[in-house]
């Protein structure tokens, strides 16, 4: 998921010390020193167009969600685009960078964003839909004192009570092998509100807005138990390689996409020290 340009604060609590997100579970298992760049060292990643038509695109819809039900129409959600772009300008540094980059910057953006718009109305009628809480903040603890939290794109409540988590994909949808990493984000979240709520989610669901595909999942709890222990195991693992200070590159079809193969020994690139905070 992409981030909007704001959120809702969670809720506060004293300090946790073993906490994971699914964003920071995804980067690990991916590339251990992908999680050490984004995550201890912070580096500094080049923005992207695709970022930025992203966080657009969740930022419309979002508010579109917040309107009265007759209102969430196409035309609506267009009209949305240049303040919420305008929003996101004054907060996000990255976004501004994009927007700088050419003249033509900002109308190809909002053409961009305005097709991925359509082809969410595509695949679903807004107007529909009544019961939905957007960019939901969860935190639940699981076994071994573990807190998972993260935000969902938008979270579906049936009058039953019966669950349906959504999570926006404004890229194209993936190969065999890249959907795991997709997937893997609604399952952590799957089992955030399963210990959170005590409600297993009846349907996980993708909605590709390029393409307009939605690819719909149903979790059950024997899946979950074992996403549980995968995930208490890769916090293990985190927590060993920051007391041992060894991050491994994970060298693979992804790194083409990193902005951080001058620091990688796997492209010949050289360590940064490691931070003497952590």
């Amino acid at each position: 998921m992409t981030a909007p340009s704001t959120r809702p604060t969670p809720p506060t609590a004293g300090p946790r010390q073993r906490s994971l997100s699914p964003s920071r579970a995804a980067d690990f298992k991916t590339c251990p020193l992908l999680y050490r760049f984004r995550n201890i060292d912070r580096l500094p990643e080049r923005p992207t167009v695709e970022q930025a038509r992203g966080s657009l695109v969740h930022a419309v819809l979002e508010r579109l969600f917040g309107l009265p039900v007759v209102d969430r129409t196409p035309e609506n959600a267009t009209g949305l685009l240049p303040e919420a772009l305008r929003r996101l300008t004054a907060t996000d540094p990255a976004v501004a960078e994009v927007l700088a980059a050419t003249p033509d910057a900002e109308r190809t953006l909002l053409a961009a964003a305005n097709a991925l718009l359509a082809g969410y109305f595509t695949m679903e009628d807004p107007r529909r839909l009544a019961g939905t809480e957007r960019e939901c903040f969860v935190e639940a603890e699981v076994a071994g004192g573990l807190v998972l939290h993260g935000y969902i794109d938008r979270l579906d409540v049936a009058p039953s009570g019966e669950l349906r988590v959504v999570d926006y994909k404004t890229g194209g949808a993936p190969r065999e092998a890249f959907e795991a990493r997709a997937l893997f984000q609604l399952r952590f979240y799957a089992l955030v509100l399963w210990r959170g709520r005590g409600v297993l989610p009846r349907v996980l669901r993708l909605m590709y807005l390029k393409d307009v595909q939605i690819c719909d999942f149903t979790p059950d709890a024997d899946d979950l138990e074992r996403f549980e222990r995968t995930l208490v195991a890769l916090r293990q693992a985190i927590d060993r390689a920051t007391a041992d200070r060894d991050f491994r590159p994970s060298a693979g079809r992804l790194c083409d996409w990193c902005s951080h193969q001058a620091h990688c020994p796997a492209h010949g690139g050289q360590l940064p020290p490691f931070p003497a905070d952590q």
